[in-house]
């Protein structure tokens, strides 16, 4: 069920942002619009640790995973709308090593929050959260430098 909650949400991101653009809205407005709906809906996450139902958990999952990855189509697509054609490689590799980088660390840290804790409150939050502070980091980044032409 996660994974085919994630699969609708890769295909309607990719949909949603394709079709804002067809309409006439710039490629990177229509792409930073649905990645924001999608950080809306990753806050659903949040309920997870709270949810006294086995399907509820999964269904509040299942609707983060199809966030995360309309999400994901929206920011790999990013890189091809910002940079000129022989640098999109080398910014997606350099962006999947962070992730990677920062998938290990989140990884360990939590394994010690469950540990002190005992909960998957923390966690949860911390997940909830992040694409909401990824996002304004985005826009704040990404914002200035577009309206300069780059």
């Amino acid at each position: 069920m996660i994974y085919l909650l994630a699969d609708v949400g890769s295909i309607l991101g990719g949909w949603l942002s394709v079709g804002m653009i067809r309409r006439g809205m710039d490629p990177l407005s229509a792409r930073r619009r649905v990645m924001l709906w999608c950080a809306l809906l990753a806050l659903m996450v949040i309920f997870v640790a709270r949810s006294g139902s086995l399907w509820g958990s999964v269904l509040l999952i299942g609707v983060a995973a199809a966030a995360h990855q309309g999400w994901s189509a929206n920011l790999f697509a990013t890189v091809s709308d910002m940079f000129p054609e022989r640098e999109v490689a080398s910014v997606t590799g350099f962006g999947g090593m962070m992730g990677a980088i920062g998938g290990m660390l989140i990884a360990t840290l939590t394994g010690f929050v469950l540990e002190y804790t005992g909960s998957y409150v923390i966690p949860f939050v911390v997940c909830s959260s992040a694409y909401t502070i990824a996002w304004l980091l985005f826009k704040g980044i990404v914002a200035p430098r577009s309206a300069r032409g780059m």
